[in-house]
């Protein structure tokens, strides 16, 4: 069976007459089964939506090749966008005058489904997501949740073989996100075959929905397996998370810091059998510390080290390894960092 998506040696420059190249992509290789939901975890300015971009063929490769649905974004990009569809967060898409039926509609028409199916099709997932009691009601009423649900349903109108999700549940409520996750996973089942990249700031998301995953950063994959086999690899670690007080005269990755820093967060990461220390930013006098440590023996020795330093430990958890505790270690900052 081909492939669903196959990105080979991908990369992607932008020119600047006033400053260097800049690599958004950096031989980018990528391949993605047909029937997979797949996850793309990046921080911003990763490559993660130029690499969408490439492969909706909104934006055309530097070098390498790629494929979706087995055909070629540029030689056979008409092939391509009748195989596929995108949601994006946050999205404000359709006209305030029409209501949700009717801008969905004509989104269909675009993609010539007939017209017929068409408002079955969006009946249907109306109701699914809960949006049948405002079917005709004009999008400038509806709130933010609504016009999300409302691009949500966009995206399945022409039954794509690929579809792009890219932060599709950002800053929705708790309750529409599952309402939405909910509808992917019955998507998903009702026809095999059916493929999504889906990216995503939600770890708990990723790990509950993917089938597979790639970490990219710098415009390169750095990594790619399943959930449980990403954190797999930190089992031969301990994870400790902890609270204190007062806060470090730090934060971030303290690790990587401690190559420039000689004060007491970086005195801290070298301590013997610290693997990793990753500080977030102090609210309202406390810290989160995350401590990558060898094994338990080590436990002691950050306790002690803490309390020679007259840090108060506020709240300790010994935790299995999350998906956030990988990316922390391959990337070196938490997903949700605002200023990556």
């Amino acid at each position: 069976m081909s492939l669903a998506i196959d990105v080979q040696n991908v990369t992607r420059v932008f020119e600047s007459k006033k400053k260097e190249p800049f690599y958004a992509l950096r031989d980018a290789n990528l391949q993605v089964q047909r029937g997979e939901m797949f996850g793309l975890l990046g921080p911003n300015g990763a490559g993660k939506s130029t690499l969408i971009k490439i492969l909706s063929t909104l934006l055309l490769p530097t070098s390498g090749t790629a494929r979706v649905a087995g055909f070629d974004v540029v030689r056979e990009a008409d092939r391509v966008r009748r195989s596929i569809n995108m949601v994006s967060g946050g999205e404000h898409s359709g006209y305030g005058i029409l209501t949700v039926r009717e801008s969905l509609w004509l989104f269909s028409q675009f993609h010539g489904v007939p017209s017929r199916e068409a408002l079955r099709r969006i009946d249907e997932a109306l109701e699914i997501v809960g949006l049948a009691d405002s079917a005709h009601t004009r999008i400038n009423k509806l709130s933010t949740g609504m016009r999300q649900k409302m691009n949500f349903v966009r995206g399945f109108l022409n039954d794509p073989t690929v579809l792009f999700l890219d932060e599709p549940t950002l800053g929705l409520d708790v309750e529409t996100a599952r309402v939405l996750r909910d509808y992917l996973r019955r998507w998903m089942k009702e026809k095999p075959g059916r493929t999504i990249l889906l990216t995503t700031h939600y770890m708990a998301e990723a790990d509950e929905l993917c089938d597979r995953l790639a970490i990219i950063d710098g415009g390169r994959i750095l990594t790619c397996d399943t959930p449980a086999n990403l954190k797999r690899t930190m089992q031969d670690e301990v994870v400790l998370k902890m609270e204190i007080s007062p806060a470090l005269p730090a934060s971030g990755d303290l690790a990587a810091a401690d190559r420039e820093d000689s004060g007491p967060a970086a005195g801290l990461a070298r301590l013997p059998g610290v693997v990793g220390l990753f500080a977030e930013r102090p609210q309202n006098g406390t810290q989160q510390l995350t401590w990558r440590l060898q094994d338990d023996a080590v436990i002691g020795t950050v306790i002690n080290a803490l309390q020679a330093a007259d840090v108060r430990i506020v709240r300790l958890e010994k935790s299995e390894p999350t998906l956030e505790d990988v990316f922390m270690r391959m990337v070196g900052r938490r997903l949700t960092d605002v200023n990556q």
